[in-house]
């Protein structure tokens, strides 16, 4: 990895706007823009303070490109721990691509996919949980995976995971010196102490480890599959869901040729909503490979909304048999039954399907009724109660993989205090649980690992 070079990178959307900032970062970026500036008031960016801002124009000689604002981060304090300077000019794409390539010629090198985090990384501006965060933090679309995009950034698992791992590191120690002393047969470290502590930590990675699933579908979104018979109302129920005619809806059976996907936030959660075709006998060759992709959704998805419409109220029974036959299909996943159609439905067949059918959710897609009350239902499919006492919940992979080797590596090391295995032994175990501690946080790390994990980011960050 190339440290000592001075970098560029637009760092605000490409494309024309009202306003774009050029990043420029390095030991020379200070220099560079200099270079190129000329203040309104013949200020020489070199001699002023860090964190101030300055107007002025962007020269190629002669040539003025753009009045722009300097903004100028000395020394290592930046976002990236060096030299950084931003300018902000007039959003012209031209003008963009201007100032870009005139300062390449005067020495800067294009950035690369998530470079200036990478540098605030290495530099010791964060750790490296904390630079994930942040292109979490760019991709967050709802209140949630905002919500813990900032309180990773923040350091909020990062604090958690470097304590765990300095009090293992400290019984390490102790550990590890009463190997040189293996002679005497010594015990420097408290095992009951040390019990403790295993004990907690395993705990505290559980904790993280459940955190993982709701993490995932904060982070991604649950996809939900509609389905049902065709003409059942599974086009208006997608479409009353999102509040807009997202799908075509007619009388004819069949419609729905293809699968229909949206997204809609219910209290900062992402559901993922998927019209399918109906499930029903058919010749029709397109008709048949929409039914296909049905069946396909369903497998993807992690929560099934089962429609039916009223008339199935007079066959309580058959409805009965459907219903297990879908659980009994798909075991893992969450299912809601719903009936379309209540606004036709009588007080007495009401009654009867709600003491017959347990937790059977009544609407009419048509006319919007008890389309709040399935919204109400999805949530609390969603166990949001970690989210609310703002506990630390993992969403990231990489960290979910490392916490299940760093538990595996701490029940090892348990099951070592029980059963009082040598501490040459032991202490092998406590090494590989602190490296995947290590791991998490970017203490122990390597180009590729790095390499992978900023390749996901944008230009310019």
């Amino acid at each position: 990895m190339i440290l000592n070079d001075t970098i560029v990178a637009l760092a605000t959307p490409s494309g024309a706007g009202a306003v774009a900032i050029v990043r420029v970062s390095g030991p020379d970026a200070i220099d560079v823009v200099a270079n190129v500036f000329e203040s309104i008031k013949n200020k020489d960016l070199r001699k002023q303070k860090t964190h101030t801002l300055h107007l002025g124009y962007i020269k190629d000689g002669d040539k003025i490109i753009d009045q722009v604002l300097v903004s100028l981060f000395k020394g290592t304090n930046s976002y990236t721990g060096e030299p950084t300077v931003e300018i902000s000019c007039h959003g012209s794409a031209f003008i963009q691509q201007q100032i870009i390539q005139l300062l390449l010629r005067k020495g800067c090198r294009m950035a690369t996919a998530g470079e200036f985090t990478m540098r605030s990384f290495l530099n010791g501006k964060m750790d490296l949980s904390q630079a994930e965060a942040v292109a979490d933090l760019i991709a967050s679309d709802n209140e949630a995976s905002h919500q813990i995009a900032m309180q990773q950034m923040r350091g909020g698992f990062s604090i958690e995971i470097s304590k765990l791992r300095e009090e293992l590191l400290n019984f390490a120690s102790l550990i590890e010196l009463e190997l040189d002393f293996s002679e005497e047969d010594v015990e420097f470290a408290d095992r009951t102490a040390f019990r403790d502590l295993v004990s907690r930590i395993q705990f505290v990675l559980k904790r993280l480890i459940d955190s993982f699933a709701v993490g995932n579908v904060i982070k991604n979104g649950i996809p939900v599959a509609i389905v049902g018979e065709p003409n059942v109302g599974k086009s208006t129920l997608l479409n009353a869901l999102l509040n807009e005619e997202r799908a075509i809806v007619s009388a004819i059976a069949g419609t729905t040729r293809d699968t229909i996907e949206d997204e809609l936030v219910i209290d900062g959660i992402g559901f993922r909503f998927i019209d399918t075709a109906g499930i029903r006998e058919t010749k029709d060759v397109v008709e048949s490979i929409g039914i296909q992709k049905t069946f396909e959704k369903i497998e993807q998805a992690q929560l099934v909304l089962f429609l039916v419409e009223n008339s199935r109220a007079k066959d309580l029974e058959g409805l009965k048999r459907e219903i297990e036959e879908i659980k009994n299909k798909y075991p893992l996943k969450a299912l809601l039954v719903i009936m379309n159609k209540m606004d036709l439905l009588s007080e007495t067949e009401i009654s009867n399907l709600t003491s017959n059918i347990s937790n059977l959710i009544l609407i009419s897609a048509k006319q919007k009724v008890g389309i709040e009350e399935l919204k109400g239902q999805l949530l609390g499919l969603v166990n949001t109660g970690a989210l609310r006492n703002n506990e630390t919940i993992i969403t990231n992979t990489r960290h979910y993989d490392s916490l299940i080797k760093a538990l595996e590596e701490i029940q090892k090391v348990q099951y070592g205090l029980d059963t009082n295995i040598p501490a040459d032994l032991m202490a092998i175990d406590i090494r590989q649980a602190l490296f995947f501690f290590g791991e998490i946080t970017g203490q122990v790390t390597n180009d590729e690992l790095l390499g992978n994990i900023f390749a996901n980011f944008c230009i310019g960050k």
